[in-house]
């Protein structure tokens, strides 16, 4: 069992996550007396997503885990060995996410939450690399998708890999709790309309930032910067909604250090930004900084190019130079296509919130992974069907990226487990997949990508961080060319086989 103060390990012990087919073809094997014959099963996706040239590998610490909590007899787990990408690595068509070896019976039993646990985890990976790579390394990117998610384990897994994907952080509590995902947050419209202006502060004194001064009444000092803030814009004292002010002096007070001004629930210039002025000001008299704005509605590149200004001037008119760079977020459905407009030059964004376009990843909502076998009791087992693209390839196998002399990727090498690893320098005839003909290549560089992480049930080597995981993503899509990374009608990467590998194919074919 998982140990009871392990919250994340009692989440993965679920033996029972998976389909019934599984079930019942476990029970076909035990009848045929090949319950405990040797095999090999293989995880991995037969196109990119998104229409895009590249996937990020995910999942596999959610697989360790259940792997490691996995019983219906106590030495089950102990029979299984597992080979796979490192999480926040390269992904390929063809190319095996995971590779699964241990009795028959047991491996079949394991495809189904396999799958679950890859399948989803690595495609809210790429979508958040899309989005980071559309957004550059400068711009903050947070998610904001929990109350969109498919359910609460959906929730949880995006949050998670989103993270891993390339955003800054999450407003999921829970994903902070047991994953380490950074959480952050603002507040919501509804905290700023429960308020009419008529309430009083229990205790609206405030200490200054620093020092032993006497404490100040905010909310009359607030009162005393609005006037200064509204005659400077140019607007009537009495325009900005009261209520709406009455909220940032209650939100002032109870986050001093971390206050921030939700801009839209009336009127951004007559209402939002001149009640957040008047607090901020009042703060900063008080040796306070206030983090940040946000908008949620209406053209958000161009109120974020106004709000920046009025920023501005006012620092100068009021020597409070900090107001300056006070940070500006946005949200509000944010796509691809939005975010590329709110990070092109000129942008005065800082942050943006994602929810519903990073979660639920409505430009495919499957990355269609399989688990095939392709071997058993040590012989070859290929899939040949009427479609040549559900075709699988045969055998054990193990994989290498092999690279040019600037470092840059020429492609992934597919060839059985038993043939000699390709060598530096060695020129190497292969088969591309999808080509009738053979090409040659001469790596200066030769990288094995499957490594081994349980053998007969025993852990080989710790698992990376989740914070680990997520520079080695940022630094694997650093490596992928620039034709590869883009992501409309990006040129595909080229994954190929081993003559070897290419011969068993042709053979079985036959």
């Amino acid at each position: 069992m998982a140990d009871e103060r392990d919250p994340e390990g009692r989440a993965a012990a679920r033996p029972m996550l998976t389909d019934l087919y599984q079930a019942t073809m476990a029970l076909g094997y035990w009848r045929a007396g090949r319950a405990s014959e040797p095999a090999d099963f293989e995880l991995f996706f037969r196109r990119c997503p998104f229409g895009g040239a590249f996937a990020l590998a995910a999942g596999l610490r959610d697989c360790v885990r259940f792997l490691l909590t996995f019983r219906l007899q106590d030495e089950d787990c102990a029979a299984v060995t597992l080979r796979a990408l490192p999480e926040g690595s390269l992904a390929f068509p063809g190319v095996p996410l995971l590779q699964v070896s241990g009795p028959l019976l047991l491996v079949q039993l394991l495809e189904t939450p396999l799958l679950c646990l890859v399948s989803y985890a690595s495609l809210v990976a790429t979508n958040a690399a899309r989005l980071r790579l559309i957004a550059g390394p400068d711009k903050r990117l947070l998610e904001l998708g929990l109350r969109r998610a498919q359910g609460p384990d959906g929730g949880l897994t995006a949050s998670t890999y989103s993270y891993l994907g390339g955003f800054d952080s999450s407003s999921n509590v829970l994903a902070g709790q047991l994953r380490g995902v950074p959480v952050a947050g603002t507040l919501a419209h509804s905290f700023i309309t429960s308020f009419s202006g008529c309430e009083v502060p229990s205790d609206p004194m405030l200490a200054p930032a620093v020092g032993e001064s006497p404490r100040v009444d905010l909310a009359a000092s607030v009162k005393l910067w609005l006037e200064r803030v509204c005659t400077y814009l140019g607007l009537g004292v009495q325009e900005p909604h009261p209520g709406e002010r009455a909220a940032f002096v209650a939100y002032a007070l109870a986050f001093p250090r971390a206050f921030q001004g939700l801009l839209d629930s009336y009127s951004v210039r007559r209402s939002g930004l001149p009640n957040f002025l008047a607090v901020a000001l009042a703060l900063g008299e008080l040796g306070y900084r206030a983090v940040g704005v946000r908008l949620d509605s209406g053209d958000l590149f161009q109120q974020a190019q106004e709000i920046r200004g009025v920023f501005r001037t006012v620092a100068a008119q009021f020597q409070m130079a900090w107001l300056e760079s006070v940070p500006i977020a946005v949200s509000n459905n944010i796509d691809e296509e939005e975010l590329a407009r709110l990070v092109q030059e000129g942008s005065e964004v800082d942050i943006i919130g994602i929810g519903t376009s990073v979660v639920t990843c409505p430009q495919q909502p499957s990355l269609g992974c399989v688990y095939k076998l392709v071997s058993v009791g040590g012989q070859p087992r290929m899939k040949l069907t009427e479609d040549p693209d559900k075709q699988t390839l045969p055998g054990s196998k193990a994989v290498f990226r092999l690279l040019a002399s600037d470092g840059s990727l020429l492609l992934d090498l597919l060839q059985l487990a038993e043939e000699p690893p390709p060598q530096a320098g060695q020129e190497l005839r292969v088969w591309p997949r999808g080509s009738q003909e053979p090409c040659t290549v001469r790596p200066a560089q030769v990288e094995p990508l499957l490594q081994l992480w349980l053998q007969q049930g025993q852990l080989c080597e710790p698992l990376p961080s989740l914070t680990e995981s997520r520079a080695f993503a940022q630094w694997s899509l650093s490596r992928l060319s620039p034709v590869h990374r883009q992501l409309q009608n990006p040129v595909l990467y080229q994954v190929a086989l081993s003559e070897k590998l290419q011969s068993l194919v042709v053979n079985l074919s036959s």
